[in-house]
């Protein structure tokens, strides 16, 4: 089976050389995902404004990629603060509440200074 790259456009997929996902078979990887806009590479300080953005670039890729939220089967959450995870629970929690994918929250740096977020999930697609 032939494996899809999936781009956001994102001028850190082509600098750094990686994709925004790939598609296996059934499988979606979504790379790590932060609250920059990829259209205008902006990013602001809001930690739920910066989750809020992560999320939506996730699930436009998974729906490109012929899945959704409702799919996605593990979820990593890496932020360099603990204190800014529980502000972002209420979007996580409507996000996935289907799903109820496993989850994992650590504690990093990012690579950026300005990255409060980044949300790295795997979907597995149904009926695919």
């Amino acid at each position: 089976m032939a494996r899809d790259h999936l781009s956001t456009g994102s001028t850190f997929e082509a600098e750094v050389g990686y994709s925004r996902a790939v598609v296996d078979g059934d499988w979606v990887f979504v790379a790590g995902t932060s609250g920059f806009d990829d259209d205008t590479m902006t990013i602001v300080d809001d930690v739920e404004a910066q989750c809020a953005r992560a999320l939506a670039t996730i699930a436009d890729v998974l729906a490109r990629a012929g899945s959704g939220l409702d799919d996605v089967v593990r979820v990593r959450y890496l932020l360099p603060d603990a204190d800014d995870f529980p502000p972002c629970w209420p979007l996580l929690r409507a996000a996935f509440a289907t799903a109820r994918p496993a989850a994992t929250m650590m504690v990093v740096g990012l690579a950026d200074p300005r990255m409060r977020i980044e949300v790295e999930v795997t979907a597995r697609r149904r009926g695919a």
